[in-house]
């Protein structure tokens, strides 16, 4: 290969760089759709350790999966009463798949992004299972953490805080009820998916 060959696919590869890193650009993107629909977002993102652009970018990119949904769910049927403004800030990449989703379908911009995130709803299913089984489980723990306690208040009464055998489980103890914590603000901060009304997710 010549070196002025070398050059332009040198600068070809640099070009195509550019052009992926543009598409990964933050925008800022205004839509009105459904509470739900928005607390499903910050639930998800914050479950999976995701930022809300990166779920924009999951959702969006299987085109063909959008235009059969917004097909087969004519406009009239959408619930549009109770949708609020929300800006949210995306790539441009999902900002010009939902651009050129708009030519495919005849629904609004806000219509699409709605028919996106009612896709997450086996993960909502499977988040919210998952919570249930949780907060079954902490109430076990809870009861068992209670009983440890109570041990520990008899072998204070049987050797005192002053033996060695309190310490050392006393610092198990603490131990315990600082995983305890940890485990019950887990499960506190799971309730917002119970609260979710699952059948605004169900598509027709």
């Amino acid at each position: 290969m010549s070196e002025s060959t070398k050059s332009r696919s040198h600068r070809s590869l640099l070009l195509k760089d550019a052009s992926e890193l543009m598409e990964q650009k933050s925008v800022r993107a205004t839509f009105r759709i459904s509470p739900e629909f928005i607390e499903a977002l910050s639930i998800l993102s914050g479950r999976l350790g995701l930022k809300q652009k990166s779920l924009f970018d999951y959702l969006l990119e299987d085109s063909d999966s959008l235009i059969a949904i917004a097909r087969s769910n004519p406009r009239e049927n959408l619930e549009k009463k109770s949708r609020i403004q929300k800006t949210f800030v995306i790539s441009k990449k999902s900002l010009s798949s939902l651009e050129n989703l708009l030519s495919e379908v005849e629904a609004s911009r806000d219509d699409l992004v709605e028919y996106a995130i009612q896709r997450l709803l086996p993960i909502l299913l499977k988040e919210r299972n998952q919570q249930k089984s949780r907060e079954t489980v902490l109430s076990e723990i809870a009861q068992h953490f209670e009983h440890s306690i109570e041990l520990l208040r008899k072998i204070e009464k049987s050797v005192g805080k002053d033996d060695p055998l309190y310490e050392y489980y006393s610092a198990i103890i603490e131990v315990y009820r600082d995983a305890f914590d940890k485990m019950e603000n887990l499960v506190q901060q799971g309730k917002r998916i119970s609260k979710l009304r699952m059948e605004k997710f169900e598509l027709e």
